[in-house]
């Protein structure tokens, strides 16, 4: 302890906050520990400082304030117990005085009768009173001598003192070692019964506080087939999250409703529903001139036809989460943003795509058909060159490639997100969870690429290959925009007739129609101020239709291919990577670094065992 002393003079300090701890065992010793702190002082000397007495002061407060602990004052006999600081420290924390106990040492130093009446009258209660009274002993100087006696005789040879006058008129019981050993015994058994409800209430939370923090280190797992069984079980409780975050079952682990980055299929199922909305708002480079219907209004999509209504561009897609606006326009979990993304997950920079917003177009469309036709006229009667409609869907898709690799990178965003958010919660142990992700994470990153590459391949279909459709949609709303054309020309020639119909010698009210001349109608349909204008409108109508048609299968297979199977729940789709099969396949050494054991978690978790134990 290096402390001052005429055996150590060169000592470094006068006291010293080390405890000096000396352990008597045996089968009839009883269980009690005695803390001897130093007295408390005021007065200052040259090996003793301020600091020593401040020292002192906090140690001796440090133990006194434990609701557990008896406070023996120890006070000589020669001293008025008024003027000791310990009794007001010791009021301080035990104000019932339950706890405190007054020991009047060095009674054989009393000289005068006077002296020895005055620590008498403590005893007897007479004067200062304390809770537990307080009790005189005489205990061995440092040049008493055994001479070969046993203890006990030198004890009672010392204490022969108090059969004397006027010692001899102190009840016996608190004169005496004796007397004071059977106190502490039985203040002893009273603060026992009194401090064990909480002191065990305090071992068993101590207790399960070391056993949460044993479990959390997880199985032992040092051998190689440790190591596999410890991996293996993440990787299935990862699968287990996977299957529940797919299937939106959310209801028996509490855990989707802590964390919203693992409610997947929702998120990415409202990604979808805002994927067709602003596909449907903005993917065309020119907007398509809005129909007219019979009564002079503008209409959009193929009419008032049922059938052709549905082949319209109004439409509702049959793509997850696009039942209906209302249901679209909710609370939405979570959307993700890829700007924040990159900074939060340096690893997706080169996989990620952030697109910035791209808003509807409104221009007219009649002067690029007129630009469209003016370059690709060939010399044929009645239509347009073949290739016209390629190059022309190409101009009018141009926003298509954007918008998905937007759409893929959240969806890729949203997928990252979960992934992170479920080994967390299947693997509790920090750094096993930062070697599997190491270890996974290049071939996470190339599944990711390969959902975005995916995508760019559905764009270059609809983009590079000639037109076409089998759907009957195509020609449904062709028809219907022709159609309309035809009723938009007759109208001019439509005359309103009055039509009177008798009943029951009355006459019904007026009811006005609009009527054509039948002689009229060819004249309505092939009256065109030139071919060109005819070569505009069907160029128009023809793009239009074909345009929808493809938009809306577009999208779904966007959906199926690109996201449901790459991304999602195909066989190569980057939740399928962390599973049971991947752990089996782990060499030797790739188990060791993944799912080894380190030193100082082994020491831990010695060391956490062995609290237990003694807890």
């Amino acid at each position: 302890m290096d402390i001052r002393s005429e055996a150590n003079p060169r000592g470094s300090h006068t006291f010293s906050q080390d405890i000096l701890k000396i352990e008597k065992c045996g089968p009839t010793e009883d269980y009690l520990t005695v803390i001897d702190v130093p007295g408390i002082f005021w007065a200052t000397a040259e090996d003793i400082t301020v600091k020593d007495r401040d020292l002192v002061k906090n140690m001796v407060t440090r133990y006194i304030k434990d609701d557990r602990t008896i406070i023996l004052a120890v006070l000589p006999a020669n001293v008025d117990p008024v003027t000791q600081e310990i009794l007001e420290l010791a009021k301080e924390y035990d104000k019932t005085g339950e706890r405190t106990l007054g020991v009047l040492t060095k009674p054989d130093s009393l000289q005068e009768r006077t002296q020895k009446n005055s620590v008498c009258s403590l005893v007897l209660r007479k004067r200062h009173p304390l809770a537990l009274d307080y009790y005189v002993v005489r205990n061995r100087g440092g040049d008493d001598d055994n001479d070969g006696n046993s203890a006990d005789v030198n004890l009672a040879e010392r204490e022969s003192m108090f059969m004397e006058e006027p010692w001899s008129t102190l009840p016996r019981e608190r004169a005496g070692v004796a007397a004071l050993r059977g106190r502490l015994q039985e203040l002893l058994g009273l603060v026992t019964d009194r401090a064990f409800p909480k002191l065990l209430s305090e071992m068993r939370s101590l207790f399960n506080t070391a056993e949460k923090e044993y479990l959390a280190l997880g199985p032992v797992r040092h051998t190689e087939r440790e190591q596999q069984a410890y991996l293996t079980k993440i990787a299935g409780k990862f699968q287990e999250y996977v299957r529940d975050a797919l299937a939106a079952n959310y209801s028996y682990d509490e855990t989707f409703d802590q964390d919203k980055n693992m409610r997947l299929i929702t998120t990415v199922v409202n990604l979808a529903g805002e994927f067709r909305r602003e596909f449907d708002e903005t993917s065309h480079t020119h907007a398509f001139k809005p129909a007219v219907s019979a009564k002079g209004d503008a209409a959009s999509g193929a009419g008032d036809n049922a059938d052709a209504g549905e082949a319209s561009r109004n439409e509702v897609s049959s793509k997850p989460g696009s039942d209906s606006d209302d249901d679209e326009k909710g609370p939405q979990p979570f959307i993700a943003s890829l700007n924040e993304a990159l900074l939060a997950y340096t690893e997706l920079s080169d996989v990620l795509t952030p697109c910035p917003p791209i808003s509807s177009s409104t221009d007219d469309i009649t002067p690029w058909i007129q630009q469209m036709r003016n370059l690709s006229r060939v010399v044929e009667l009645g239509t347009f060159g073949p290739a016209m409609l390629a190059s022309a869907f190409r101009e009018q898709s141009r926003k298509w490639l954007p918008l998905t690799n937007r759409y893929i990178s959240r969806v890729i965003l949203s997928v990252h997100r979960f992934f992170h958010a479920a080994l967390t919660h299947a693997c509790h142990d920090a750094r096993t969870r930062e070697r599997l992700i190491a270890t996974v994470m290049d071939d996470l990153l190339d599944r990711y690429t390969a959902g975005l590459a995916h995508a760019q391949m559905l764009v270059d279909i609809k983009q590079e290959k000639r037109p076409y459709t089998l759907s009957e949609m195509f020609n449904r709303t062709l028809q219907t925009s022709r159609g309309r054309r035809v009723v938009v020309a007759l109208r001019a020639k439509a005359r309103h007739v009055r039509e009177w119909t008798p009943t029951n010698q009355h006459m019904a009210l007026p009811d006005a129609k609009l009527m054509v001349d039948f002689d009229e109608i060819e004249g309505a349909i092939t009256n065109r101020s030139s071919n060109t204008a005819y070569e505009e409108e069907d160029i128009h109508d023809i793009l239009e239709a074909y345009y929808h048609v493809a938009e809306k299968r577009f999208v779904d297979n966007v959906w199926h291919q690109a996201v449901d199977h790459v991304l999602l729940s195909g066989p190569k789709c980057p939740l399928g990577l962390l599973s049971e099969q991947w752990v089996v396949g782990l060499d030797k050494d790739k188990l060791e670094v993944v799912g080894g054991e380190p030193r100082m978690v082994t020491e831990k978790r010695e060391a956490l065992r062995k609290r237990m134990r003694d807890l």
